[in-house]
């Protein structure tokens, strides 16, 4: 059994004390850091909570084997990296980070330090989609040729203009980080690495906030496409689909946190031209939260890495990069683009394109030319000859002029 500090005690953060205390026999919490503890202080004396203010104390206290974040996007990687400095094993809730300078550096922070980074990415506790994936490794849905998703719902009326899921920055490309990544996560799950994005994203239904409709297409390094929207002004809903060149798997309702039906299709290749009915597959009643908490907790008591650099946690980040270029220039993105274009923005050294270098070379040819031409005008400006002004006559000689009589022309 290990003892959690919960970080955020909002919705989301009580959802997840609630999935495992008192139901768990290898997680529990102990402890919860807010900014406001009188928001959740009666919740917090019913499930044995101590609160505290600074994050710093519980990653200085010894009874904390491990950190919980359930807090705003923004803060996810400065707050992961003071967690495995202090090494205390972390788990955050999705997204990782929001760019991928913040997720390299703390994935490589917690190599070094052999400290457990977990992400809430719960979708891969779905009993539905542990099956898909195998359906695709034992060649039932044959190859994989297009998966396509989306999940939608009312987010940007539930929050008022100044909460801070309304917020550009929390929200970039608008349903993306509270639910898009998610479908992502499962997509990179199942087809393996995106190699291309093209994206668009706007903001129709409200004259404020983030985004509320985005969309984008896929092409995976496999070569199989992909389509996915996020829409988060409109009714509740998800959906996900998975094409092969036997058949095809489909998972949605409207609900998304309780154990998944899943529909199956196959080909017959004896009855072409009939058109097969679904089957319909059920599964045992899981807590994808509670499975995705107690899956950390085996992870730190085995002292093992769940994310790590260069894996689908990282990548995940990288595709949220990429999104936002694409949107942002209105054209399609391969992966490595977006990221080289974001560490120019941030002054970070590493791989950039050949466009990012050429750039830096004609500023730092520039910059030289500038010294150049300010040392030689220097050394020019010292070494010219002062000019004199014609002496002037002395006295006697301007008397002397003086009494020289002026000859007048003759007249005729």
């Amino acid at each position: 059994m290990i003892n959690a500090a919960i970080v955020g005690l909002g919705r989301w953060g009580q959802n997840l004390v609630n999935s495992v205390q008192g139901k768990s026999d290898k997680i529990r919490f102990v402890a919860g850091v807010l900014r406001h503890p009188e928001n959740a202080r009666e919740y917090a004396e019913r499930q044995g909570i101590a609160l505290q203010r600074d994050l710093d104390k519980v990653l200085e206290d010894p009874r904390i084997d491990a950190i919980v974040l359930a807090t705003p996007h923004t803060v996810h990687g400065e707050q992961i990296l003071a967690a495995v400095n202090a090494g205390k094993p972390v788990f955050t809730e999705k997204p990782f980070t929001l760019t991928s300078r913040d997720a390299a550096r703390a994935l490589r922070a917690a190599e070094r330090k052999n400290v457990t980074v977990g992400v809430g990415y719960n979708w891969r506790f779905q009993p539905a989609l542990q099956e898909i994936r195998r359906m695709l490794e034992d060649g039932r849905l044959g190859k994989l040729l297009h998966i396509e998703g989306n999940f939608c719902g009312p987010s940007v009326y539930r929050f008022k203009k100044e909460h801070w899921r309304q917020k550009r920055e929390e929200g970039p490309a608008g349903g993306m980080t509270g639910r898009g990544v998610h479908v992502v996560d499962a997509m990179l799950y199942l087809a393996g690495k995106i190699d291309t994005v093209h994206a668009q994203s706007h903001r129709i239904a409200l004259d404020y906030g983030i985004d509320d409709t985005t969309s984008m297409l896929f092409r995976f390094a496999s070569g199989a496409t992909g389509y996915l929207s996020t829409i988060i002004a409109t009714a509740e809903t998800w959906r996900m689909q998975i094409f092969g060149s036997r058949g095809w798997v489909e998972v949605g309702d409207v609900e998304h946190l309780t154990t998944w039906q899943m529909r199956v299709c196959y080909v017959d290749p004896e009855n072409l031209n009939t058109h097969q009915k679904p089957q319909v597959m059920v599964f045992p009643q899981t807590s994808t939260e509670r499975a995705e908490l107690e899956n950390f907790a085996d992870a730190v008591a085995d002292r093992r890495p769940l994310a790590i650099a260069g894996g689908d946690e990282e990548h995940g980040v990288a595709v949220l990069e990429a999104i936002l270029e694409s949107a942002k220039l209105g054209e399609p993105v391969k992966m490595g683009a977006a990221q080289g274009a974001e560490r120019e923005r941030a002054g970070s050294a590493g791989t950039s394109s050949v466009a990012v270098k050429t750039k830096r070379l004609l500023k730092s040819v520039r910059k030289t030319l500038r010294k150049v031409v300010k040392e030689t005008t220097r050394v020019v400006q010292k070494k010219k000859p002062r000019t004199r002004s014609a002496k002037r006559p002395s006295t006697a000689a301007r008397r002397a002029a003086a009494r020289k009589p002026v000859r007048r022309a003759r007249r005729r």
